[in-house]
């Protein structure tokens, strides 16, 4: 998968695993990286599904209709790709966190739903409900950051407290932060990653 990796100051830290939104590209939450976790390794992805000439992670059949039978190899292509990434580059698999945004957000999501210790956490800005019915492995201790907007027109709360439900059903630690806004990511949002960020995930 097209990417870009960049060596941080602190081994210690998780590897950022950076998944754009629609239309992104790997470029895009590179800002964040430096605002959640300056000293940290990154890993930002590019999708390799193109709708309209856009990148996505995988594909819909429709605005918040998802094709499920792609969304479960597009999952597992990532995953697959964060192996192999791990031992290119010389990172502790098991010490990883996805910080995704709309698109990138819903497979990061995925990777929680369908492959056990995929990712040490993660922070998803407005996700939908990767996948209903799925049986989740057990994410008991994983720490959840989510960003919403409380008028957000494709990713409605009811969602986000369902993915939420789904979560901490299977064991996960969620945080929930809202904004009056709609599906834009905002700077506050991403403040508010960056202050859970700490906590829940620096090695003390």
């Amino acid at each position: 998968m097209k990417h870009i990796f960049q060596k941080g100051t602190d081994p210690s830290l998780p590897t950022l695993v950076l998944l754009h939104g629609t239309g992104g590209t790997e470029n895009d939450l590179l800002p964040l990286a430096q605002i959640i976790a300056p000293a940290a390794s990154v890993l930002s992805v590019r999708g390799n599904v193109l709708e309209n000439g856009m990148p996505r992670f995988f594909r819909r059949l429709a605005e918040g209709v998802f094709d499920e039978e792609d969304l479960l190899f597009r999952t597992k292509e990532l995953n697959d790709f964060l192996d192999q990434a791990a031992d290119e580059y010389g990172l502790d698999r098991r010490n990883m966190v996805a910080i995704g945004y709309s698109n990138g957000a819903n497979i990061a999501g995925s990777l929680l739903f369908h492959h056990k210790d995929s990712l040490k956490g993660a922070v998803l800005h407005h996700p939908m409900v990767p996948r209903r019915g799925a049986e989740l492995p057990d994410l008991t201790g994983t720490p959840v950051f989510i960003g919403a907007g409380r008028n957000d027109p494709i990713c409605a709360p009811q969602e986000t407290e369902e993915l939420q439900h789904l979560l901490e059903g299977a064991g996960a630690s969620v945080t929930v932060h809202w904004e009056n806004r709609g599906h834009q990511l905002t700077g506050s949002e991403v403040q508010a990653a960056a202050d859970w960020f700490s906590p829940y995930l620096v090695k003390q």
